[in-house]
């Protein structure tokens, strides 16, 4: 006799839901990607120090933040990104 399971919807959400939190503990997946690349994107950066456009433009307007342009592209290093949190640490 065999038994037949069912997979509902529910059960693929909270298998996906699991299986990133498990990836996220072992430094895995979309979460890393930026922190293992020299340079990064401004949307990169804003995503990573959950700021918005115009706190970024702050950042770089004050000297805050280096960046290099290319063409109409802002590229930011990542080791200046922690440098400079690890320079505002209270």
């Amino acid at each position: 006799m065999t038994t037949l399971d069912l997979i509902t919807k529910d059960d693929l959400e909270q298998f996906k839901t699991e299986l990133f939190a498990e990836l996220k503990k072992l430094g895995i997946g979309r979460a890393n990607q930026s922190a293992s690349r020299e340079w990064l994107k401004s949307a990169e950066v804003r995503k990573l120090l959950n700021i918005s456009p115009g706190t970024l433009q702050t950042l770089r307007s004050a000297g805050i933040i280096t960046y290099t342009k290319v063409g109409s592209l802002l590229y930011y290093k990542h080791e200046d990104i922690i440098k400079m949190l690890e320079g505002h640490k209270s």
